[in-house]
C-alpha cells in the first residue's frame, strides 16, 4: 500500500511539473532584473534568460563575476545587458538597483530574487550581529527590491520570481539564522500574493525552493558538515524560469521536496536518528567548538 500511495504521489507530482503551458517565446524581449547572478543558479538563470531573448539588468556582490557573465550572455543572444554591482548587505543599495534598472530597461516585466548571504555552518553563526547581517541581505533587501519594483511590475502585469530554500519550509540543524530568513520570505510572499488578489493587482508571484545552491560558496559553507548535494545549476534555473514563465505559485527542484514539506506537516517531530542522516555530527560539534 505504502508503495502504491508514493508511486501515486510521484506521478501525480511529474504531470504537475510537466504539463505547465511553458512557451518560450513569451521570454523574447521581457524586461528582467535578476540579483545574485554572478554564479551557481543566478549565472545559469542569466544564460537562460538571455538564449531565450530577454533584456537583462544583472546584479552581484562582485563586479569581475558579473562582467564575465555579462560577456556570455550577449554572445548567447540577449539584446541588451547592463549590469550594477551591489552589495544587499547595505540599506540604501536597492534602491539604486531598482532605479538603475528602470532607467535601462525602461520598467520591468520580471523581478527574479535570487542573491543570498550565508555564514559557515555551526552555532557561531547564531550571534546577533550575524543574525542581523543575515536577515538584511536574505530577508529585507528582498522586501525592499519588491516594494519598490512593484510599481513597474503593476504597470507590465508582470512576475515576481523568489529563489527561496527548503530551510524555508522544513527546518534543520544548525542553520537558524538562514532558515529563519526562509521561512519569513515564504510568510511575506505569500501574504502579498493575497493582498494582490484581493486589490485586482495582476503581478504573478512564484516562489521557488530549491535545495543546496550549486556554487562554491553554498558547497564551502558546508563542507564536511552536510551530506547533501547540491542542485545542478543549469536543471534548477530552467525549472526557476518554467515556473516564473507559466505564473506558477510555486516551483519545487527536485520535486520531491514538496513531499518533504508535506511531510512535515504529518511529521513534525522528526527523530534524531533521521536529521543524523544529513549531518556529519563530528564535524558540526568540530566547527562549533
Amino acid at each position: 500500500m505504502k508503495v502504491l500511495l508514493l508511486t501515486g504521489l510521484g506521478a501525480l507530482f511529474f504531470s504537475y511539473y510537466w504539463d505547465d503551458n511553458f512557451d518560450p517565446a513569451s521570454l523574447q524581449g521581457a524586461r528582467v532584473l535578476l540579483t545574485g547572478a554572478s554564479a551557481g543558479v543566478g549565472e545559469e538563470l542569466a544564460y537562460h534568460y538571455a538564449r531565450l531573448g530577454s533584456h537583462l539588468v544583472l546584479t552581484a556582490h562582485t563586479e569581475a563575476f558579473l562582467q564575465k557573465v555579462v560577456g556570455n550572455c550577449r554572445k548567447l543572444g540577449a539584446p541588451e545587458v547592463f549590469y550594477i554591482a551591489a552589495d544587499m548587505a547595505s540599506p540604501e543599495v536597492p534602491g539604486r538597483v531598482v532605479q538603475f534598472a528602470l532607467d535601462k530597461l525602461g520598467g520591468l516585466d520580471y523581478l527574479v530574487l535570487n542573491h543570498l548571504g550565508a555564514t559557515p555552518a555551526g552555532t557561531r553563526s547564531r550571534s546577533v550581529q550575524g543574525t542581523r547581517w543575515l536577515l538584511q541581505v536574505n530577508l529585507l533587501s528582498y522586501v525592499q527590491l519588491t516594494s519598490l519594483a512593484l510599481p513597474s511590475l503593476t504597470d507590465s502585469r508582470g512576475s515576481l520570481v523568489v529563489v527561496s530554500s527548503l530551510l524555508g519550509r522544513v527546518p534543520t540543524s544548525f542553520s537558524s539564522p538562514y532558515s529563519a530568513a526562509k521561512f519569513a520570505l515564504d510568510g511575506f510572499f505569500g501574504s502579498l500574493r493575497r493582498e494582490l488578489d484581493v486589490q485586482d493587482v495582476n503581478v504573478a508571484i512564484t516562489v521557488c525552493v530549491l535545495g543546496l545552491r550549486d556554487r562554491a560558496s553554498a558547497a564551502e559553507a558546508v563542507r564536511g558538515v552536510t551530506r547533501a548535494k547540491a542542485a545542478p545549476g543549469p536543471k534548477a534555473a530552467l525549472a526557476v524560469i518554467r515556473g516564473g514563465a507559466t505564473r506558477a505559485p510555486g516551483v519545487f527542484y527536485p520535486w520531491r521536496f514538496h513531499l518533504l514539506g508535506l511531510l512535515r506537516g504529518w511529521l513534525p517531530h522528526p527523530r534524531a536518528w533521521f536529521i543524523r542522516q544529513e549531518l556529519n555530527v563530528t564535524a558540526v560539534a568540530a566547527a562549533a567548538a
